[in-house]
């Protein structure tokens, strides 16, 4: 354990290192800001142009949702760049202060509510994550380097603090979007943004030469396996990346801009195909005989175990695209399809449900908070006094909200308010499915996989079943909110069982120096979810126009399902793929 480590253990807090704190409340902030912008982005484009609070798109729910596809799908593709750029250049520090900096301007930009401000922020947003996402999960690992038996634990934590974020920050920049000002929600986003920057800038004394620039003069070297080899990316390999990622580039951003823009870059056909569909087909065929002609390079071990991380990976795309649906379609469902309205005994429970849901969360946090000031305040003073300027606007903002609603007769429940749900029953069920996992009843990586798709497609299941009275076509409706509120628990429990499961399985399978690249194609797949998810939530209006919108959900409860029972088809053969790695 190098000093600047050896520090850093000195000044604890739970157990830990208070610096994981410092990086616990900036991730929370930087996932504050995220998630309170994506409940507003699908709501705020395709909102009336009247009412008691208009927008000024009115897009079409499709324009809106091929818009929010291609910005998720390129907040999991620039983190492989920004990873690259911290290694070679910035080092872990710089590269999440710079990532900080970018975000919290694309806030700002989104909040003067105009076209162009739109793009720029949505651009800046996804600069500024490819640079903060990687790097600062790695200062952790450069933390806890030679201390494994502790790393379980502060990932742990760490992960509160991404669900502590996303959490507040759907309930409060969603409140005040809804029921104030666009400008308020997305402009609450940038305020904790920024406030989270110059926090863990401020802290960086504390972390030594952790995450400094790195050390070009310092070689690591390679050690390889018996019998594999160190086969390295061959300027062929690199062409044929170049050429897929520009074509998936260019074929992300063309596809909201022929919608909304009527700009095709892509405008010819070949037979039956049009551009798009072709240069797409291109794309994936020219990435697939990459990844082949890679893998079949290596020893068959090696060679095997990513065959198995790629079958995972694939399954993965048919999740994301139907789980990602929460920021799109089913915030469409919560605010036309769902009874909202409550009054009476009712409104009351509602509202002391939402305060305790509230407060009490906020109260654990702020006293993390207090144990940090107590262990650092000599170290990094000014730091914590602006991460308790946070704290104190938050409960100001928390006091404001409980006041304003306990003094109304009634109540209308907030169509982003139901994005909480996910972040709450993670919150509350995660410690349960790390004990499973940790029991002799742990089950096989298909079977894990298996059951995530499974419960993911029952949610969709279950808002089919409410859904099915809405009659063909009807753009607005009063379903009872149970169905939406169960749905978030079945998929909590699916994404449970799936996602945590997937980046530790390609941990293990996956030769250390094979890692980064291997990532990259993890994150690939979950790109091609989100902008799937985009895609096909594009439809609803479509299938409800010819169909009705229970079909529309059917086929999220169609295809998991089918995908999960063939994973599950599938698990003889992964496990003799993983040659032993549970």
């Amino acid at each position: 354990m190098n000093t600047d480590i050896e520090n850093l253990f000195r000044d604890k807090v739970l157990g830990h290192p208070a610096g994981l704190f410092v990086l616990f409340f900036t991730e929370m902030w930087e996932r504050f800001s995220f998630y309170g912008m994506r409940i507003l982005l699908v709501i705020f484009l395709t909102q009336p142009l009247f009412g008691e609070n208009p927008g000024w798109a009115n897009w079409p729910r499709e324009h809106a949702l091929a818009l929010f596809g291609t910005y998720a799908s390129l907040l999991y593709l620039t983190p492989i760049l920004g990873g690259y750029i911290a290694d070679k250049i910035t080092g872990y520090k710089w590269a999440v202060t710079i990532g900080c900096l970018i975000m919290t301007l694309g806030h700002i930009s989104m909040a003067f509510e105009t076209e162009t401000t739109l793009y720029i922020g949505l651009g800046l947003l996804v600069i500024g994550t490819g640079l903060f996402k990687p790097n600062i999960t790695s200062i952790i690992s450069e933390m806890y380097k030679g201390n494994d038996a502790k790393k379980d634990g502060a990932y742990t934590i760490f992960y509160m603090g991404v669900n502590a974020g996303a959490f507040f920050g759907i309930m409060l920049c969603g409140y005040l979007g809804e029921n104030f000002s666009w400008a308020w929600g997305f402009g609450l986003a940038g305020i904790f943004m920024f406030l989270g920057m110059i926090q863990f800038w401020l802290a960086s004394p504390l972390f030594g030469e952790i995450g400094a620039k790195p050390n070009k003069e310092v070689k690591k070297e390679v050690v390889l396996s018996e019998g594999d080899k160190l086969n390295p990316f061959t300027v062929l390999d690199k062409i044929l990346i170049a050429i897929s990622a520009t074509i998936g580039f260019t074929w992300l951003i063309n596809d909201p801009m022929s919608k909304i823009g009527d700009i095709n870059l892509f405008d010819f056909t070949l037979g039956n195909y049009e551009g798009p569909t072709i240069v797409i087909i291109i794309g994936v065929l020219l990435f697939v005989f990459l990844i082949i002609s890679r893998i079949i390079r290596y020893s068959s071990t090696v060679r095997d175990r990513m065959i198995a991380v790629a079958i995972f990976a694939f399954f993965t795309v048919f999740f994301w695209a139907a789980f990602e649906q929460a920021a799109g379609s089913l915030n469409i469902f919560a605010r036309d399809y769902t009874a909202r309205d409550l009054s009476g005994s009712t409104a009351l429970i509602f509202k002391v449900i939402d305060a305790v849901l509230t407060v009490v969360p906020l109260a654990i946090i702020s006293w993390v908070l207090y144990l940090l000031f107590k262990k650092t305040f000599s170290k990094i003073g000014i730091s914590n006094v602006v991460l308790s300027i946070s704290f104190i606007i938050i409960w100001g903002i928390v006091i404001w909200k409980l006041n304003n609603e306990f003094s109304k007769d009634t109540t209308e429940v907030g169509a982003t308010w139901f994005g909480i749900l996910n972040s709450f029953f993670i919150i509350a069920l995660a410690p349960l499915f790390s004990k499973w996992w940790e029991s002799k009843y742990n089950p096989s990586a298909a079977f894990k996989y298996g059951f995530g798709l499974g419960l993911l497609g029952f949610g969709f299941a279950l808002l089919a079943y409410g859904s099915s009275g809405i009659p063909q076509g009807a753009k607005t409706a009063s379903v009872s909110m149970i169905w939406l509120i169960m749905a978030y628990l079945f998929h909590t429990l699916g994404e449970l069982c799936l996602s945590p499961v997937g980046l530790s399985y390609l941990s293990k399978l996956v030769p250390g120096r094979m890692i980064a690249f291997m990532f990259g194609i993890w994150y690939l797949a979950i790109a091609i979810g989100q902008k799937a998810a985009g895609t096909l939530g594009g439809m609803i209006d479509e299938v409800t126009a010819n169909y009705n919108l229970s079909t529309f959900f059917l086929i999220f409860t169609i295809v998991p399902i089918a995908a999960g029972a063939l994973i599950m088809i599938l698990n003889p053969l992964l496990k003799k793929l993983m040659h032993g790695i549970r």
